[in-house]
């Protein structure tokens, strides 16, 4: 397989998803590069419909696509709306896909998620642990969709020749994330928990499970450089799993946001709740021997994003227009 870089350069580079938390780290990542931004909203496009993403496609000519549109959510909206979460991933990869190599895309990435390794999966999880044993329940009908998209570059590379890559992230965080309490992550979960407790002068802070579990994160700037990374060196089958090699537990974060955010009161773990996976942590060492490694330090990104997080969601919340 050859290797020859994808050069960016006067390249026209559509990211599909823009407006989510990857989508647009990556357009802030790309506008520093010499290439052209095709917007794509879902004004302009409804990714879900075959014929229209086949056309937007073929009239704007993208060199380049990068894949970080999807129906995304929690644990309770994976549960309720199993049928939604399998349909609209699994039609939005495959009119992506099909639509690139009808329009002669030269080459296109595609974002997995962690929850496409098996429950069970041994730790640090290798990229060759897919597909070795059952899926966590509460999401393989996102899982799924996921895998199905990562199969497609391959089968797509295998049939047709296709120059299609996939990337699997860690667990992210930064710019954009979801602060809403009832189906946020744990990072801006314990973020905004600390901050309201903070404000409302509270002597405790609950925090769900032991407080044990080990968990990697990576920012979600560090995650658009290495997908510009792997467009410009990575022509493979197979996915490539993107993270920081680095953990910390629930309770050690925990530490982490209240100093960041001032909270001073006492972190109480209620240990009736789920603690989930003990561990979950990426193995890099194919993405590190490409060249590539994390640059953003935990304690340096949890500040950024506590900043971002009272200019963006705190700021529109006391206007009144939501974050």
């Amino acid at each position: 397989m050859s290797m020859t870089p994808f050069s960016l350069s006067g390249k026209r580079v559509f990211v599909a998803g823009h407006r989510g938390m990857v989508g647009s780290a990556l357009m802030r990542a790309l506008e520093k590069k010499d290439c052209v931004l095709i917007v794509g909203g879902r004004d302009k496009v409804d990714l879900r419909r075959q014929n229209e993403t086949e056309h937007f496609l073929k009239d704007e000519c993208p060199d380049l696509i990068f894949v970080a549109a999807a129906t995304v959510g929690g644990i309770m909206a994976n549960s309720t709306r199993p049928a939604e979460f399998l349909y609209d991933n699994l039609v939005i990869e495959t009119n992506i896909i099909e639509g690139a190599r009808q329009a002669n895309v030269s080459k296109l990435v595609f974002l997995g998620s962690t929850c496409i390794y098996p429950k069970l999966a041994e730790q640090p999880i290798r990229e060759d642990s897919l597909l070795t044993g059952p899926l966590e329940p509460t999401n393989e009908w996102y899982a799924i969709a996921k895998i199905a998209g990562i199969k497609m570059c391959d089968a797509y590379r295998r049939q047709y020749g296709c120059d299609f890559i996939s990337a699997q992230p860690t667990n992210l965080y930064g710019p954009y994330d979801n602060y809403d309490l009832q189906n946020s992550h744990v990072v801006p979960a314990l973020m905004r928990k600390m901050h309201e407790a903070k404000l409302s002068q509270s002597k405790e802070v609950e925090i769900w499970g032991s407080g044990k579990p080990l968990r990697e994160f990576l920012h979600v700037d560090d995650l658009a450089n290495a997908l510009i990374f792997l467009a410009e060196h990575y022509s493979e089958e197979g996915h490539v799993n993107v993270g920081t090699g680095e953990e910390i537990s629930i309770g050690g974060l925990a530490d982490v946001l209240a100093d960041i955010v001032g909270f001073k009161g006492d972190l109480v773990f209620n240990t009736e709740k789920p603690d989930g996976t003990p561990r979950k942590l990426t193995d890099v060492t194919k993405i590190n021997s490409l060249g590539w490694k994390a640059s953003i330090a935990l304690r340096e990104g949890l500040t950024d994003s506590y900043a971002w997080f009272l200019e963006h969601v705190v700021k529109n919340e006391l206007r009144g227009i939501g974050s």
